[in-house]
């Protein structure tokens, strides 16, 4: 099996070299940058299939970098940043990224977010394994979603989705006319429990709704059901 490249794009030596070591531990190989524009740089020439990145760089900051990396490519990002305000967070998964992890981190819980990144984006690419056939087409109103080739059609036009915000709306439309809180979202997609309240699905649907215009047309594919949560119509 090829190898999982991890690109580990931060300017503090020590932080990079210890994402390095637990990520070497865990079989990954992994490449580190500095800043912004050399990481840019690599992605050009090497595959990536997972980026580990900081937002204090320097030459560009890291949400300008997720910004231009989701111009050309849908692996996954985490965040990882010692900014800690719930607006850091939101701006930085408003950007592109798929998770925002707080320094100092625990080795081990970003070590299991990584892993269910990579497993979430290998499911949903079929150019990275092979999967065994299954009708899993999914037709609601103007929208057609795909599951075997990660492809979303919008009024018959293709849109582009990071595999968080494909699993987000693969789940809504499995279950049309069910209403799902945001706490059943985060857990069925991302595979963690909730904690504590955190605007992660909100934003990530906020941004999913953009890509498919949801704020210009009359009849929304995703309704917002006030006080409980979301849900696709039938």
């Amino acid at each position: 099996m090829e190898e999982t490249r991890i690109l580990v794009v931060d300017d503090e030596q020590e932080i990079a070299d210890l994402l390095e070591l637990y990520l070497i531990s865990d079989g990954y190989q992994v490449i580190k940058s500095g800043d912004a524009l050399e990481g840019l740089a690599i992605m050009e020439r090497v595959k990536i299939d997972l980026v580990l990145l900081d937002i204090m760089l320097p030459k560009m900051d890291g949400l300008e970098m997720c910004r231009k990396i989701r111009e050309k490519h849908n692996v996954p990002i985490i965040m990882v940043s010692a900014k800690t305000q719930e607006l850091d967070k939101i701006v930085g998964l408003t950007t592109g990224a798929d998770d925002y992890v707080t320094k100092p981190f625990n080795p081990l819980e970003l070590m299991a977010r990584v892993k269910s990144q990579l497993r979430r984006y290998r499911d949903l690419n079929p150019a990275n394994e092979k999967k065994e056939a299954e009708d899993s087409t999914i037709r609601l109103n103007h929208v057609t979603i795909i599951k075997e080739t990660h492809q979303v059609f919008v009024d018959g036009e293709s849109i582009k989705l990071t595999p968080i915000e494909f699993d987000i709306l693969y789940l809504l439309a499995s279950h049309p006319g069910r209403v799902f809180s945001t706490d059943e979202i985060f857990e069925k997609v991302w595979n963690e429990k909730v904690y504590e309240a955190n605007n992660t699905v909100m934003v990530h649907i906020r941004r999913l709704r953009g890509k498919m215009k949801d704020d210009t047309r009359t009849d929304k594919i995703i309704t917002t059901v006030w006080g409980v949560g979301y849900k696709i119509e039938q």
